[in-house]
């Protein structure tokens, strides 16, 4: 079953049972797959949307929920994080699980033997290989500086 078909399948049976924060956080999802068909058939794409590119959607949802949540945190309106952290946890339902910190240095030093990789010049390549393999399996912002370390 696609990741496509998932949720979808979720959609049916979150307004089957009438959960009402599910289904509004589903249906976010499903509307920002079909803004990136639609802008891909304006770019002239076919307009299907691969599994990589909604695995990408879903990060950077997750990531801009994170973002509002500590926003809503410092400013003092915590029932507003509440419900930006719980749409994160039904968002990371459909994400890959994250590479515990082990695994992300043996994908770091693969990478780099891949990429060829011998100084920090390289790094554009090794993040590139990463990318490609474990989109939505590791947080890239908090990857870039380890890849720098052991280029540097």
């Amino acid at each position: 079953m696609t990741l496509r078909d998932r949720l979808q399948a979720a959609l049916k049976d979150a307004m089957r049972a009438k959960e009402v924060e599910r289904l509004s956080t589903l249906r976010l999802i499903n509307a920002a797959i079909k803004d990136r068909e639609i802008a891909q058939r304006g770019e002239g794409g076919e307009g299907e949307v691969s599994e990589a590119e909604i695995t990408a959607i879903l990060s950077k949802m997750v990531k801009q929920r994170q973002e509002s949540a500590r926003v809503y945190e410092e400013g003092g309106r915590l029932e507003l994080a509440e419900k930006e952290l719980n749409e994160i946890s039904v968002i990371e339902e459909y994400l890959p699980r994250q590479l515990p910190d082990d695994e992300v240095d043996a994908a770091i030093t693969a990478a780099i033997a891949e990429a060829g990789a011998s100084s920090i010049r390289d790094m554009g390549k090794v993040m590139a290989v990463l990318k490609g393999k474990f989109t939505g399996q590791m947080d890239f912002g908090a990857v870039g500086p380890r890849v720098k370390d052991k280029l540097g």
